[in-house]
């Protein structure tokens, strides 16, 4: 392979046999391709006419139309968290099991913390359950004969004293609940940047943007809350709960029948509630990842759709999402309502009840004024914990569908397995290549390549015909959907990634500017690379005068909120960090696309020395990048149509041919 390549004629694109082309349809008319269109014309909504609220009907039939549509709500959320589960594109969402386990493993680590949270609360609800029994002594010796006033100022003075240490109590448990909430906090986002970082590239690009977004931001923040606050808020409410309701059964067991009786109901509400609200908040958070898809294309593209006349047809999608948001969280809200029904009635009965059969208990001598004092003192406190109890544990619901978005991240399975083998050389070739972003429309159709090292390849061919599809393949983003690419004898797929990056890197057309210094930037693949290896690869890249002008040099932040660069700038950054990271094998995918002509041929230019020993695979529309090149593959409907150098190919008159023409031109 050392030889000059004679150029071949792999196939053509027209000739005897080709397939009969159809005119495209309009343009804006595409992206009403797969909408499902009623008799009169109009697209099918997708809010059925059901969700829809009556007008001019009585009570009666409101009444029963809005059960019809809770109802449909809520089998709208089933199909969409069964959906979500298992999804064949974009990422899934994690079960029940996954976050208790995920919990649990929180919590395993801070028994200390956890213990002492749970001693303070306890010592706190205990000394706030002394005073009404205090007090129900105290009326009891009031309405006793020869009760001296000594003992009531002694009952007093104790209340006093109980109230004061209550209050350190529960000021040491607040703090307490604090630290473990904010501990929590800081581990479980910890594991959320280790579990979207490990992400496989291939699937992070198969998801919607929208739906990752959200699920790095609001997602994140409600689980922040639920973690820093619902849990350790709902331990304090469930241990005072528990508590009181003990006090009250050792007050009286008669007058406790009330509250343990309105348990019953508000067990089974509060019981079906949970069994419906991960679905509907899992529900949501879909539809807000929807909301955010729409809106992220309609800014991104907002030439395009500009340019196609698409306005309305974007502004009409975007309400059909809110729409959509609006019943889910319909569904949810209606869940509440129907539990906080239950609630108010299970609050305010036990009361009533308590003070009617302390009365009948009173004049049967069975129970004594202190108790029926104690009992609804107790029965005022019970209700305070346990509506935080509940608020709390609703809004760890909401936490844990969050939760479960964000674990399903973690479940998404690796698209490789490394192995420890090593490659021998850095020979890069590539086997019957084949991949499809769809299953069964391939967009590679048998590639065969084979790389000289130290040669550089250049990749041209139209825009949508495969190129970069083949350099991310030759790079290791993903794996071939039949066939093999292989760097000294070793699969791509089969390399750690930390060991890939050394054998093969991509710079693409896209480029990232990351929170931090210039020399950060730079250093990210080799963190222990000192000035002068950063300062030679800016020099290497043409960028070390303008680095040099800034006012800090290398240590001027850049990223959000910091000094801005250039797309030029930025994407010379980009180069810079792969000389720094030093592989033997580069691919270039249109790298200086964002770079005037003037500068980008400069800057190819400059790096000509340091590409002389490596291999470099160079995808560009800028055909200048393919004269230099040692050779040529010329990319057609996903095949390599010719392979040889620039004058093989000039004088073979074929598809490159007819580009260099048209370039020229």
């Amino acid at each position: 392979m050392s030889e000059a390549v004679s150029p071949s004629r792999v196939g053509s694109p027209g000739g005897a046999g080709s397939s009969v082309v159809t005119p495209m349809a309009d343009s804006a008319a595409t992206w009403d391709a797969d909408r499902s269109r009623l008799s009169d014309g109009r697209r099918e909504s997708r809010i059925p006419d059901e969700l829809r609220i009556p007008s001019h009907v009585s009570a009666t039939a409101r009444l029963r139309a809005w059960h019809r549509r809770h109802l449909l709500r809520e089998e709208r959320a089933q199909r969409f968290y069964a959906r979500s589960r298992n999804p064949e594109r974009g990422l899934p969402v994690a079960g029940g099991q996954a976050v208790a386990e995920f919990i649990r493993s929180l919590l395993v680590r801070r028994k200390g913390l956890a213990l002492l949270l749970l001693i303070l609360n306890g010592l706190a609800a205990v000394a706030g359950l002394i005073v009404p029994r205090i007090l129900g002594q105290l009326v009891d010796d009031a309405s006793a004969a020869g009760t001296v006033a000594a003992t009531i100022n002694g009952l007093a003075i104790a209340v006093m004293a109980i109230v004061i240490m209550q209050a350190l109590l529960t000021f040491g448990a607040r703090c307490s609940a604090a630290v473990f909430g904010q501990d929590l906090l800081a581990a479980a986002r910890e594991y959320i940047v280790r579990t979207v970082l490990r992400l496989p590239l291939s699937r992070v690009e198969s998801a919607s943007s929208g739906d990752l977004v959200t699920r790095v931001t609001r997602d994140v923040s409600t689980m922040s809350e639920s973690v820093r606050w619902g849990l350790p808020e709902a331990v304090v409410a469930l241990i005072t709960t528990v508590l009181t309701v003990v006090a009250m059964v050792l007050n009286s067991p008669l007058l406790s029948l009330p509250i343990l009786v309105s348990a019953v109901p508000l067990w089974i509400a509060v019981r079906r509630y949970f069994s419906h609200a991960p679905m509907g908040y899992i529900t949501e958070g879909g539809t807000y990842s929807a909301i955010n898809t729409s809106l992220t294309e309609s800014v991104e593209g907002a030439r395009t759709v500009e340019a196609l006349g698409l306005q309305n047809s974007r502004i009409a999608l975007t309400d059909e999402d809110i729409e959509e948001s609006a019943q889910a969280e319909r569904y949810t809200m209606s869940l509440r309502n129907l539990l906080f029904g239950v609630i108010d009635i299970a609050y305010n009965t036990p009361l009533v009840w308590t003070i009617l059969l302390g009365g009948f208990g009173y004049a049967e001598g069975w129970v004594t004024l202190g108790q029926i004092t104690a009992a609804t003192l107790y029965i005022q406190a019970v209700v305070e914990p346990l509506d935080r109890l509940i608020s709390n544990v609703d809004r760890l619901q909401v936490g844990v569908a969050s939760t479960t978005r964000l674990l399903g991240i973690a479940a998404v399975p690796q698209d490789r397995e490394p192995t420890e083998q090593k490659p021998s050389d850095s020979h890069l070739e590539g086997h019957d290549l084949r991949f499809a972003y769809r299953e069964g429309h391939d967009v590679l159709h048998g590639v065969d390549l084979d790389l000289v090292p130290g040669e550089r390849l250049a990749i041209v061919g139209p825009s949508g015909s495969g190129k970069s599809t083949l350099g991310r393949l030759l790079s290791g983003i993903n794996g071939p959907r039949t066939g093999r690419v292989t760097v000294g004898q070793v699969d791509l797929t089969k390399l750690p990634l930390d060991q890939l990056r050394t054998e093969v890197s991509l710079v693409t057309q896209e480029h990232h500017v990351f929170v931090g210094t210039i020399r950060d930037n730079i250093v990210l693949a080799r963190e222990d690379s000192p000035d002068e290896v950063v300062i030679d690869a800016l020099r290497t890249v043409d960028a070390w005068d303008w680095v040099q002008r800034l006012p800090a040099g290398l240590d001027t932040m850049i990223g959000s909120g910091n000094a801005s660069l250039t797309p030029a700038q930025a994407q010379q950054v980009a180069l810079a960090r792969l000389v720094v990271a030093d592989p033997h094998t580069l691919v270039l995918d249109e790298a200086t696309s964002l770079i005037d002509p003037r500068t980008a041929r400069h800057l190819e230019g400059s790096m000509a020395a340091l590409l002389e020993d490596r291999t470099v695979v160079a995808i560009a529309h800028r055909l200048h990048t393919a004269h230099d090149a040692d050779r040529i593959a010329v990319v057609i409907d996903g095949k390599i149509a010719e392979l040889g150098s620039h004058d093989e190919l000039l004088a073979a008159d074929g598809e490159y041919a007819s580009l260099w023409h048209a370039w020229t031109s």
